[in-house]
């Protein structure tokens, strides 16, 4: 399977930054390794430049960092998965952590999210994560479980592999410096692997787990590597193109 390395750029970059970054990361990865899949999520204002600048370029795949379970209708501020596709996009995000603890996105509202946007025909990464006080009490593998059980309900039967990913991101270690060690995201990645089994047994095997919380040009490599490690959620360091390529190359 394909590495996925996504770039989730939150809140930040203009049409113009977004825009300059996307063309900038293109002229630093020319080619990309052969095993890899890059994935870019803009704010919404950012979609059409950035698809834009990843046009012609096999392997560079458009997200977005959020959506609304419904075709249309009346719901001021949202968007919904048919105008994802419309922008571009491949990819969606659902359920990241300052969806849940910062906006207060439950469990069974991912879910419904994780459902429709793949009925519509996007692939999604489901983001999954313990905070600090839950890892204290012991509780990641009942978090996990909880989150996938819900997140999973809906998927469709018959859904190819490369269709959904799950994004492992300790809420700990997410924006702080602070950084899952070795055996901390072998052991969490292998949790979800084997509740990905338990739920989506067809399949379970095959889809992609992502690490995210804290990833720089430093430690990517490391991580990339680890068993069970299928690719990577980079946020502050993939707001520069030079950082986000070493990271690609790592």
């Amino acid at each position: 399977m394909k590495q996925l390395i996504a770039a989730n750029w939150k809140m930040y970059k203009t049409v113009a930054e977004a825009k300059s970054v996307a063309c900038e990361l293109t002229d630093l990865v020319p080619d990309l390794p052969e095993n890899a899949e890059v994935a870019v999520f803009p704010p919404f204002t950012a979609l059409a430049a950035v698809a834009e600048a990843f046009k012609g370029r096999a392997g560079f795949t458009l997200g977005a960092q959020d959506v609304y379970p419904a075709g249309e209708g009346a719901f001021t501020g949202e968007i919904s998965p048919l105008m994802l596709l419309d922008a571009g996009c491949a990819y969606v995000l659902c359920g990241h952590s300052e969806r849940r603890h910062v906006l207060g996105e439950s469990d069974e509202f991912v879910g419904k999210k994780v459902a429709f946007s793949l009925e519509q025909g996007l692939a999604v990464v489901l983001c999954v994560g313990e905070t600090l006080p839950q890892r204290e009490a012991g509780d990641l593998s009942g978090v996990l479980r909880r989150q996938l059980e819900s997140g999973l309900a809906g998927v469709p039967a018959g859904l190819e592999a490369n269709r959904i990913v799950i994004a492992y991101e300790p809420v700990w270690a997410i924006g702080t410096g602070k950084v899952a060690g070795v055996a901390e995201i072998e052991q969490a990645h292998a949790i979800i692997r084997s509740y990905l089994e338990e739920f989506c047994p067809a399949i379970g095997r095959d889809v992609r787990i992502l690490y995210g919380g804290s990833v720089k040009e430093n430690n990517a490599g490391e991580i990339k590597r680890l068993v069970n490690v299928n690719g990577l959620l980079v946020g502050g360091a993939s707001l520069q193109a030079g950082s986000f390529a070493q990271i690609i190359e790592a």
